[in-house]
């Protein structure tokens, strides 16, 4: 390895021990790290300032490490430390969620413990511990969202924060009472247990007053992040090499085909092959049998071979103690870096009526979460087997997404969906809903559009149904670029899968996913450069980030 090789390593080992301590906790479940013991939210503006100064000094040293003259994969490897830098100048003086959005101080003081009821039982004293004391810390966190928001608050955010705070201290208090009679039943009666109710009141208490002041207060702050901000984040953070009026195109294309395609398959494949399970218990044991055979579906088929010791995807009924704080987060633990080799869980309810559009679709047929979560679990885990260990870490959503939005496509073309036509209809209507969820991101960064307007658009386009879709314009509102990630992602994928087929007459489609399951961190662009030695797409995003 040579000095600038071995400097950028060095460099981008010691960003990712301090981005784990601040990085800012998400409900997705791609981006969740594993905090260390003691570990406690901080969101001041000490704190972001401090994060400020920090970043400053990472971005001096990154450009002081000249890789020009060193292999591709090093130039990579310094780009995606530079995608990691943008992010963080992203989060902090672009999107300024700590500033402009007051369901960001919920997230942070709430999502570590709701990460800490994630992971599967046993539950140590030492976590029982640490959810303790995240409780007692929520007050602090919310404090100091009392003094950052005054001045730059967006009141669609302050409403959108609102609906959540009205049941948010009772849901608090109610997993904290399950978690208390599960680790009794358990036989966890430690002190650290008798802390849960009394810690469990001082969270909830600070929630109500929380919801209390920002009902009282006036916002007039900005809710569109802007054009220039949201290119910023297209092409330094994300590195996509399409404008947004080239995203729009691609997803108009993506619309009608998905439109086609539901047609099509609703009149290829005769219905009812399949029976749907009848309950909780049938589902989660057909899911079992089904994440089997969906391994052997890609062996079988010669798409992809997943290594024998490669971590399962498993299912469970959804704990007590987690059901009330189940709107905060995706509900399966995909594991991290520091714990690879567990197996990733998903919690799932029993069926009902009323059931949101991807949970209805997934209790006729469970295979449907296997076509997508499952691919971050198992992606994931093959990442972080790589060497490299610049390449372990999530950098932004679009190629993770971008790999499972594929996949879904991918099984369906080849036929794993074939025996329930309705679920093969339901992929194809997914595909609808990326394709629209393109618009409704770019819109609302660019403030063409209002929450209520996308919950209609989503709600009559896709359709689906309006919790749903308004949980999804809201989060669209909070997280710009998320919503464009995965028709986004799956269109580099699918341009990179064409070059690589046409440099060779003897293309290996289960060795291009392999590595693509391998690299599913990296974004294409980057990609399409280390594999075939084209910097055209980056050139491009280049040019487009100015």
């Amino acid at each position: 390895m040579t000095e600038a090789a071995h400097a950028l390593a060095e460099l981008a080992a010691e960003f990712r021990g301090w981005r784990t301590q601040t990085q800012p906790d998400a409900g997705d479940d791609v981006p969740r790290v594993d905090r260390p013991a003691g570990w406690l939210a901080d969101w001041s503006a000490g704190a972001v300032a401090k994060r400020r100064l920090a970043l400053a000094g990472y971005v001096e040293r990154h450009q002081a490490v000249d890789v020009s003259g060193e292999p591709v994969s090093v130039q990579v490897d310094g780009r995606l430390l530079g995608s990691a830098l943008a992010r963080v100048h992203w989060e902090l003086d672009l999107l300024r969620g700590w500033q402009r959005n007051p369901g960001f101080y919920v997230e942070q003081a709430l999502l570590q413990i709701f990460n800490l009821l994630l992971m599967p039982p046993p539950f140590d004293r030492e976590r029982v511990a640490e959810i303790v004391r995240n409780l007692r810390h929520v007050p602090v966190v919310l404090g100091q969202g009392r003094e950052n928001l005054p001045g730059h608050a967006a009141a669609p955010f302050a409403e959108q924060t609102l609906r959540g705070l009205a049941t948010a201290a009772a849901e608090v208090e109610l997993a904290m009472a399950e978690l208390a009679a599960f680790l009794a039943a358990a036989g966890n009666s430690g002190p650290e247990t008798a802390e849960l109710p009394a810690a469990a009141g001082e969270a909830a208490r600070a929630l109500d007053a929380y919801r209390d002041w920002l009902g009282s207060q006036s916002f007039d702050g900005d809710a569109v992040v802007g054009p220039a901000a949201m290119r910023y984040f297209l092409h330094n953070v994300a590195l996509l090499p399409y404008s947004g009026d080239q995203l729009r195109d691609l997803a108009r294309e993506e619309f009608n085909r998905a439109v086609a395609a539901e047609a099509i398959l609703g009149k290829r494949v005769p219905h009812g092959e399949r029976v749907p399970p009848g309950n909780l218990d049938e589902i989660i044991e057909r899911l079992r049998a089904d994440e089997t055979a969906v391994r052997a579906f890609y062996a079988d088929r010669d798409l992809l071979r997943l290594p024998d010791d490669l971590r399962r995807y498993t299912f469970a009924a959804m704990p007590s103690y987690l059901a009330p704080l189940s709107w905060l987060g995706v509900t399966h633990d995909i594991g991290s870096l520091d714990r690879p080799a567990q197996d990733a869980i998903c919690y799932l309810n029993p069926p009902r009526e009323g059931m949101s559009y991807f949970a209805k679709a997934k209790s006729r047929d469970p295979r449907i979460g296997l076509t997508h979560e499952a691919v971050h679990a198992f992606q994931s885990a093959l990442s972080w087997r790589h060497p490299n260990p610049v390449r372990r870490h999530f950098y932004d959503s679009i190629p993770n997404e971008g790999v499972a939005f594929y996949n879904e496509e991918l099984l369906l073309q080849a036929g794993f969906l074939d025996d329930m036509p309705d679920s093969a209809v339901f992929i194809a209507n997914s595909m609808r809903l990326r394709a629209l969820r393109v618009e409704v991101d770019i819109r609302l960064a660019e403030g063409t559009l209002t929450i209520d307007e996308a919950t209609d658009r989503l709600a009559d386009i896709v359709p689906m149904d309006r919790p749903t879709a308004w949980q999804e314009a809201a989060f669209f509102a909070g997280t710009p670029g998320q919503g464009l990630s995965y028709l986004a992602g799956k269109a580099q994928i699918l341009s990179l899968l064409a070059a690589c087929a046409h440099r060779s007459e003897s293309f290996d489609l289960r060795a291009f996913h392999e590595r693509l399951w391998f690299e599913g961190n990296v974004p294409a662009a980057l990609l399409r450069w280390e594999l075939l030695g084209l910097d055209d797409h980056l050139g491009r995003a280049d040019r487009l980030a100015g």
